[in-house]
């Protein structure tokens, strides 16, 4: 059975954020500007998304 996907884009810098918001954009997968991670449709990384919401870009 396939899981729901989301795709997660970092498009703002994580520099001068707060340490726990990097650290959650790492936990999501993004590295560099721009780059990109499908993941899980989960409460867990939506929550992930919603706390950095500010960083990411979001396509369902």
């Amino acid at each position: 059975m396939a899981d729901k996907k989301i795709r997660v884009t970092l498009v703002k810098s994580v520099i001068g954020t707060k340490q726990d918001h990097r650290a959650t954009v790492r936990g999501l997968g993004l590295r560099k500007l721009n780059s990109s991670a499908e993941l899980v449709d989960s409460p867990a990384v939506r929550g992930m998304i919603k706390k950095v919401a500010y960083l990411v870009k979001c396509d369902g």
